[in-house]
């Protein structure tokens, strides 16, 4: 019998929590998360882990999954995420992190495992939170401020998209699509976990 969790996979949308952020660029992450629990027809999330949690399948027949919604501010998402992933016992090559993406022009979409956490703060908590860096990310690409002053690049991805509604939620569909397309691809793979 397999472990429990060797074969689930762990969604986690970054974000801050409350209105005042809700739709800024920050909080691409939670915008994609809630898109997957939609499209998936996942129940209602429940209060756990300092965060909004629900579990069920990518679709009908699709590999199991956990979707995460951290309710700590961002940068001590790896509170939220670090017990979730122990928990549910998910191995750190099946955790999966939505987050907002400077380094890439509005509207791109990229995954990566592992890698630098780049001075984004929800990555580096999470990096300490769930053990280390070696996790996959959907990089959702917000674009960034014509400065590299921090106070700047603070208030550009704590800001509103300048960019169309259409062309947002096209982004999230896209950066949805990826996450899926991810999901399915490690829930085929046999985890380093399950192959001990």
């Amino acid at each position: 019998m397999v472990s429990v969790g060797a074969e689930r996979v762990l969604v986690v949308g970054l974000g801050n929590p409350g209105s005042r952020y809700a739709a800024t660029r920050h909080n691409i992450g939670f915008e994609v998360a809630a898109e997957l629990t939609r499209r998936w027809e996942m129940p209602r999330a429940k209060e756990r882990f300092r965060g909004l949690i629900t579990e069920g399948r990518a679709g009908p027949g699709g590999p199991q999954v956990a979707v995460l919604i951290p309710q700590t501010y961002m940068n001590e998402s790896g509170t939220s995420a670090g017990p979730a992933r122990g928990a549910l016992k998910v191995p750190l090559e099946r955790l999966v992190a939505v987050h907002d993406e400077i380094d890439l022009p509005f509207g791109e979409v990229r995954t990566r495992l592992g890698g630098g956490l780049a001075g984004h703060n929800g990555l580096k908590s999470l990096a300490q939170g769930v053990g280390g860096p070696n996790f996959w990310r959907i990089r959702t690409g917000v674009g960034r401020p014509d400065s590299t002053d921090p106070e700047v690049v603070s208030a550009y991805v704590l800001s509103p998209f300048a960019e169309p509604h259409t062309k947002v939620r096209e982004l999230v569909q896209r950066a949805a699509d990826e996450t899926e397309r991810l999901v399915r691809k490690l829930a085929e793979e046999p985890s380093e976990a399950s192959a001990k």
